[in-house]
């Protein structure tokens, strides 16, 4: 059971001179703020509660100091909703549905309700989203593959609604805590695998070059070939957007070439499931023609014909883990690590094999 000093939504009222458990000073006041700015507190005010009638110089001035220190209002606590908003940047597919299970299974435990929305495909929410999530008060705020705004956090922040940004698209911002998967590690293992079955001409399609996960994965194929003494061909590498669709149009790129590849690696699962389709039209028989593997091991890898080798990253363990970091912040406790990789896995099934001489 969580103490009445815990109680979700109690944010402790520290004093300018107390630490915090890491040594770092306390979050200032208002007046603090304004003091280090050199402006007045009633500028400070204007930033915090999102008004705009400040120039944008000393809006940015006050939000990199509540960034840097951190914010304490001196106000009657308002008791936050128990419940725990997740934002995905589009809900589609199996992703969102196994990060959910692993917040539900978390939330559930505390008594906590759990609340999804989505972006319609943006990665950065708009003004409107930020003013519902505040009027809902919720216990606190998870977002996959999208993260607020510089503003946003700030005005989430100064409401006492913790943040943690799963899976980042991209930098989730200074101090926010953050959980994804070891996706450099994954992209690695993948294409040692099928350097292990003798594929020389190994193809990849990424993801979006904005994405975190894209890069690093991306990272992990080239750093195998390197290791392996195989040089990269940029013409057998592609970006996506994480799509089906990247698969079936790439796959027919990669096999017109003079010299098409024998295995081809996707960013995920979905570019793998495009890649069998292009295959199929191509005439070419999976593995024996052509290996594929991907990369999340989504619960359709294993319904697929052939069935997919793939990398599987813990969606589920990941959602659990950002919701548990969540309520630790939500109850006033220190995350002793702010960012946390939960590690991949090589699944073989049959969509790859040794190439064949």
């Amino acid at each position: 059971m969580i103490s009445d000093r815990k109680a979700f939504g109690y944010t402790p009222d520290m004093t300018s001179t107390e630490q915090s458990p890491t040594g770092d000073s306390a979050p200032l006041t208002l007046n603090q703020i304004a003091e280090l700015a050199g402006v007045s507190a009633a500028t400070v005010s204007k930033v915090v509660n999102g008004r705009a009638e400040v120039g944008p110089e000393t809006r940015a001035l006050v939000e990199g100091l509540i960034a840097e220190h951190g914010y304490r209002r001196r106000r009657r606590r308002i008791k936050a909703a128990r419940h725990i908003e997740v934002v995905f940047h589009e809900l589609a597919g199996d992703y969102p549905t196994e990060i959910v299970k692993g917040v539900q299974r978390v939330a559930w435990t505390h008594g906590l309700s759990v609340v999804t929305s989505e972006l319609g495909g943006r990665h950065t929410p708009r003004q409107r989203w930020i003013e519902d999530v505040l009027s809902r008060r919720p216990t606190g705020v998870i977002t996959a593959f999208s993260a607020p705004s510089d503003e946003q956090r700030v005005q989430l922040a100064t409401l006492g609604v913790p943040l943690v940004v799963l899976d980042p698209a991209g930098n989730p911002g200074l101090g926010v805590p953050s959980v994804g998967a070891t996706n450099w590690s994954g992209g690695l293992e993948a294409t040692r695998h099928l350097l292990e079955l003798g594929h020389r001409r190994i193809a990849m399609i990424t993801g979006p070059a904005y994405a975190l996960s894209s890069r690093a994965r991306l990272d992990g194929y080239r750093a195998a070939l390197d290791a392996a003494g195989v040089p990269v061909d940029p013409d057998l590498i592609y970006q996506g957007e994480f799509q089906i669709e990247d698969g079936v149009v790439y796959t027919r790129r990669l096999m017109a070439l003079p010299e098409p590849p024998t295995a081809i690696f996707t960013a995920n699962d979905g570019q793998a499931i495009g890649v069998y389709h292009a295959a199929r039209e191509l005439r070419l028989r999976i593995p024996d023609d052509l290996s594929v593997i991907g990369f999340d091991d989504m619960p359709s890898s294993h319904w697929i014909l052939p069935p997919l080798t793939t990398i599987r990253q813990p969606l589920t363990e990941m959602g659990a883990t950002a919701a548990e970091m969540l309520i630790s912040l939500a109850t006033g406790e220190h995350l002793h690590q702010k960012r946390v990789e939960l590690g991949t896995d090589l699944v073989v099934r049959e969509s790859t094999a040794a190439l064949l001489k």
